[in-house]
């Protein structure tokens, strides 16, 4: 995980990142990650018709995604296996 290049969606407007708030959680967000730059594309123009020109799209190295979850606040992280259901794997950073 640490040696892969993932794919954010971020706010052009304030910065900050999609994330998941599963209804499950109570807690703070999970950051969602693509393994594709597509995928993300995919993602912003099957679910965000009419605003996806306010995101864009950025890509983070695995080894920075721990200093970046704390930095935000995440509980973990959302991996987007299927961006047009979605179908999204869940994992809590301990």
């Amino acid at each position: 995980m640490f040696s892969e290049i993932y794919y954010l969606v971020r706010s052009k407007t304030d910065g900050s990142y999609l994330a998941a708030h599963p209804k499950t959680s109570g807690g703070p967000g999970y950051l969602l990650m693509f393994r594709e730059h597509f995928d993300a594309l995919s993602y912003l123009n099957t679910h965000g018709a009419g605003v996806q020109d306010k995101f864009g799209v950025e890509s983070i190295a695995g080894s920075q995604l721990k200093g970046l979850l704390q930095r935000w606040g995440f509980a973990g992280v959302g991996i987007v296996q299927e961006p047009l259901l979605p179908k999204i794997e869940f994992l809590t950073v301990v």
